[in-house]
């Protein structure tokens, strides 16, 4: 058994913890210092690329090796463009779309971007395949509902992404696409095919992918008591020895309900670190010193109690450091993208007109209603989205009008049609197919105008609605132009 100090660097090295400011901590500072991993940005950290560049900087001045990761996914989950909105639509709109070189040529401007300011390891792709249309968690982030198509759209973001000298990381292993519960809230169980939720993580493997997410996923088949993260199963026995990964492993936010809720944060980081992973990601709403401090010793707790082999605790470390060597050497710089990501969004958009009327375009101001559901914690709240900004622009005098669930009753709809007037309607929403609300908003609305222009901004479970339908596939801010354009006849 190693001294004491020498054991709490061993733990402190398998660490990525969050914190909350757009400067590092006097904490987080000296655990750098001390050996701490590395670090997990949020949309909080982020206020644009100087300060993110000066933040990277800050953090490798106390401890040079030190990875800087962070969820970029583009489209709806992204951090570098929470304020405006991301440049790029995401997985689904790609997969639409289905150009490899497409998808490749954004994940290297996207990990250039990354790289400029000191991010070498992004928690992208999500290799899930979507088989669940209900699935309330992943979505428009993944590619599609195919595995194929998932998984040659997965090697295309790997190889751009990792030529920028960015660590790409697929995710979330075992495969979270057919489940129908969030992990920040509880266990999903994903009990359908277990070979096509594998197939875009052998392709994400054998296309030299440096990291894999776990997810925080029940597999009957595979394990039926433990979920991924926590399952020596699944980690060890599946991705390691069966589909020969040899990278680093990371968990999915191990705060999450789905594994902390009967271990506790430090508990289930010392299991998922015996069962195969190499980097516990803490971040989220656990973001302070206690939290870090607190499951960097439970983590040494658990190698002295025999929980936790140390041997399996020092592989891990030196996993994470050869990650953290590899990202070092790989800076390659690459050139701006221009108008890729916008260009992409263009070509996602599908249009079904069901009348016969000249509907589009619109020529004069229009009145534009969202619906604006819920989100998962994934995507950040602030995050702008729809149709009304981008329309506006291009339409001056444009009336945008936006509800929730709880503000969309009958009277409010009423209020809606009556300030619309004469004026050419356009209602945008976002995964109707799993909003009852949502559905209901749109029968009233078209039963009073059948002309109406319907914008789905998420997974499109019908084209039948409105007089024109358009589905973006995406919520990005390119997505809402994109279809702004098709609106007004720029396009």
């Amino acid at each position: 058994m190693r001294e004491s100090r020498d054991l709490l660097r061993l733990a402190d090295a398998v660490l990525l913890p969050g914190f909350v400011g757009t400067t590092p901590p006097d904490w987080l500072r000296r655990r750098l210092g001390e050996g701490l991993a590395g670090v997990v940005l949020f949309s909080r950290n982020i206020a644009g690329p100087a300060q993110v560049a000066a933040l990277s900087a800050a953090l490798r001045a106390e401890n040079p090796a030190a990875l800087v990761a962070t969820d970029e996914e583009s489209g709806e989950v992204t951090r570098l463009e929470v304020a405006t909105g991301s440049s790029r639509p995401g997985g689904y709109a790609l997969g639409v779309v289905d150009d490899v070189e497409l998808t490749e040529a954004l994940a290297m401007h996207l990990g250039g971007e990354l790289a400029d300011v000191g991010i070498t390891l992004d928690f992208a792709p999500s290799a899930d395949v979507n088989s669940n249309p209900d699935n309330p968690v992943i979505g428009l982030r993944a590619f599609g509902a195919d595995p194929d198509l998932v998984s040659r759209h997965t090697r295309a973001f790997v190889r751009g992404m990792q030529s920028a000298g960015v660590a790409a990381c697929a995710k979330h292993f075992p495969g979270h696409g057919d489940t129908s519960t969030d992990s920040h809230h509880g266990v999903p169980v994903a009990d359908g095919s277990l070979e096509h939720a594998l197939r875009p993580f052998r392709a994400a493997i054998d296309e030299g992918v440096r990291a894999v997410m776990t997810g925080h996923v029940l597999v009957p088949s595979c394990d039926p008591e433990l979920p991924a993260t926590l399952s020596h199963k699944i980690l060890t026995g599946l991705l390691r020895e069966e589909l020969g990964f040899q990278g680093m492993i990371v968990t999915d936010g191990i705060e999450m309900a789905a594994v902390s809720g009967e271990y506790g944060i430090g508990g289930a980081s010392a299991r998922a670190i015996a069962a195969g992973a190499d980097a516990i990601c803490v971040g989220g709403e656990s973001s302070d010193e206690a939290t870090a401090v607190g499951v960097r010793d439970t983590v040494v707790r658990a190698v002295r109690e025999g929980l936790l082999p140390e041997e399996r605790l020092a592989d891990a470390a030196g996993r994470v450091a050869a990650l953290a060597a590899w990202t070092a050497g790989a800076h390659a710089p690459v050139p701006p993208d221009g108008y890729l990501g916008l260009a992409a969004a263009r070509r996602a958009v599908r249009v079904t007109r069901r009348s016969n009327a000249p509907v589009l375009p619109l020529t004069s101001a229009a009145y534009v209603v969202e619906l604006a559901p819920e989100t998962h914690l994934a995507i950040d709240k602030g995050t702008p989205w729809g149709v009304g900004e981008p329309l506006a622009r291009l339409l001056p005098g444009t009336a945008v009008t936006r509800l929730t669930a709880a503000e969309t009753t009958g009277t409010a709809i009423e209020c809606l049609v009556r300030e619309a007037g004469g004026r050419p309607l356009v209602v945008a929403v976002r995964d109707a197919h799993r909003h009852a609300w949502q559905e209901e908003a749109l029968r009233h609305l078209l039963s009073v105008r059948p002309d109406a222009v319907v914008v789905e901004m998420g997974l499109p479970g019908r084209s039948d609605l409105g007089a024109v339908h358009i589905a973006t596939h995406g919520s990005a801010r390119v997505c809402g132009q994109a279809a702004a354009e098709v609106i007004t006849g720029v396009a």
